[in-house]
Parts: structure tokens; C-alpha cells; sequence
């Protein structure tokens, strides 16, 4: 893991599309794709956009030194916390298993924490639930993602030929089948911004080697994500904004509104990346600030 500091702030847009897929289901809604009640864009959250950026790391960089993912599936978040108590020799009270609570003590613990795992020293965390490291803000951050224009979700009838009982076998005959129902966006275009601070990066040790990672990691991570609920999932660009200076160089709204996105003349229904015309007006993009894409 490099040591290199951040030295530039960030501001990027990740352009990403879905067809024939759900997104980003919605638990309180039946797993229904999230959308906004009142203009019918869909929705990704930012919680989902960082589950895949911790998978992808998770699935490149395993076994590697540094590249620890804290908030995985099944994963017992007090237990790691304990453990870097442990391996820095501090002892951890016999009773509750907490700490003892002595500053020195919790940031050791917590810069432990960012050295260990890429998502803390990343997106941040809360590690005060069990044995105290302390609580550390992210340098990077997600905005929700939000579909450029409206979506409509289609409901599926879908049947199981296999049953999974033998009463249930016993109850079913001729051609009853169990019915399902699957719900998809037949296909949407979805923008999320983001934000990067050299500041808390400085905080964490969120590095340069770092950052390359998110950077492949936003462009790939659908690649390695796929799944009969999704269907067709790709990141279509990724506008990166880099400032001169460490207090960036230009309002981050402004640097998102110089990315235009609009269907192409005669396109009534949205069906495939093609259909839209995506440009920047990078004739009015400030000075000291760099446009990458990727």
C-alpha cells in the first residue's frame, strides 16, 4: 500500500445504464427499483454504489496487506475491531471486552483500522460499537444515483417448474406451477456524483495507489456484479475533476453542470446507451481544474 499523501481534490460523475434489470430493489417496497414518487427518475443509493466498489476490492486485492474490506457480508464488525486491539497489545477490559477508553489507545486503534482496511480509510466508518476506535470520516463520498429521465417498471409473471416439498408436490398436478413475480426497468441511464477530500485523506491515508483502485473499480465494478436480477449493467463514463490545489480551484456544482446528457433527435423511448448524445463543455471549464475520462 503506497504512502503517498492525496494532494488534489476531486470531483467526479460516473454515468452507468440497466436494462432489463432492477438496479437497486427496495426492501419496504417489495424489492421493487427505487424511484422518486414524484418525478418517476429512478433511483441508486449511494450505500448500494459502495457495496460494489468494496466487492471489486474484495475480489482483486484478497490476501493483500492493506486492502481489507471491514463491512462485508456476514462479517462480525466488533470482533475485527477487537482484533486490532489485540495485535497492537492493548489490553481490552476482561468484563465487557471494551477498551479502556484512553485517547492514545483509541487512535491507535482507529489509524490501525485505516492502515487494515481499504473501505474505512476509504468511505469512513463507525467503530465505536464494541471495543472504542473511534468513529473515522471518509474522504470519499456518493451522492444517490439518479436516472436521467424518467423510468417505467415492468412486472413479470414468472414460474417454477421444481417444487420444494413433498407435500407440495403432492398438492400441485398437471401444469400448476408456483408463480413468481419479477419486477425489471426495461432500460434507464443513471448519473451519481462524487466527492474526494485531500483533507480527510490525509486523515485516513486514503493514498494515490488508492485512488487508481476506486478509479478502476467505478469503471469495472458492474462487470463482476452480475446476477439474473440486474440483466445488462455497465459504467458508460466516468468524468473525473481534478483541482490544482488541495481546496479545489471551482464550485463542484458547477464542474457537474458542465456534463450534458440529452436524447438523440427522434428518440422517443430511451432503449440503449446510443440513444443519448453525452458531452462537456469543456470550453468553460475553470482554471486549475483538469477534466480525465475514463
Amino acid at each position: 500500500m503506497s504512502e503517498s499523501n492525496l494532494k488534489n481534490r476531486y470531483e467526479f460523475m460516473i454515468l452507468f445504464d440497466v436494462k432489463d434489470g432492477n438496479p437497486n430493489g427496495d426492501p419496504e417496497a417489495g424489492n421493487l427499483p427505487r424511484v422518486d414518487i414524484e418525478t418517476g427518475e429512478g433511483l441508486v443509493t449511494d450505500v448500494c454504489l459502495k457495496r460494489k466498489v468494496r466487492n471489486y476490492v474484495l475480489l482483486t486485492r484478497a490476501g493483500q496487506p492493506g486492502y481489507r474490506i471491514f463491512v462485508r457480508e456476514k462479517a462480525i464488525l466488533n470482533k475485527m475491531i477487537a482484533q486490532a486491539y489485540h495485535e497492537l497489545k492493548i489490553s481490552l477490559d476482561s468484563s465487557d471486552k471494551k477498551a479502556k477508553g484512553k485517547k492514545d489507545e483509541v487512535d491507535q486503534a482507529r489509524m490501525k483500522m485505516c492502515k487494515d482496511y481499504f473501505d474505512i480509510r476509504t468511505f469512513g466508518a463507525v467503530m465505536s460499537t464494541g471495543a472504542n476506535a473511534g468513529q473515522v470520516r471518509g474522504p470519499v463520498q456518493f451522492t444517490f444515483g439518479r436516472s436521467v429521465d424518467p423510468i417505467v417498471i415492468q412486472e413479470h409473471s414468472i414460474t417454477r417448474m421444481a417444487v420444494a416439498t413433498e407435500e407440495e408436490a403432492e398438492k400441485q398436478s398437471g401444469d400448476n406451477r408456483t408463480m413468481g413475480r419479477k419486477n425489471t426497468v426495461p432500460y434507464g441511464l443513471y448519473t451519481a456524483c462524487g466527492f474526494i477530500s485531500p483533507a480527510l485523506a490525509a486523515q485516513t491515508g486514503f493514498s494515490e495507489e488508492d485512488l487508481e483502485l476506486l478509479w478502476t473499480s467505478l469503471v469495472e465494478m458492474f462487470d463482476h456484479d452480475h446476477s439474473a436480477a440486474r440483466g445488462l449493467m455497465a459504467t458508460r463514463k466516468l468524468f473525473i475533476f481534478k483541482h490544482s490545489t488541495a481546496l479545489g480551484n471551482a464550485p463542484s456544482h458547477k464542474l457537474f453542470d458542465l456534463v450534458k446528457i440529452s436524447k438523440k433527435d427522434g428518440v422517443a423511448v430511451p432503449r440503449n446507451f446510443s440513444d443519448y448524445e453525452v458531452s462537456v463543455d469543456t470550453a468553460s471549464l475553470p482554471a486549475g481544474v483538469e477534466l480525465i475520462e475514463k
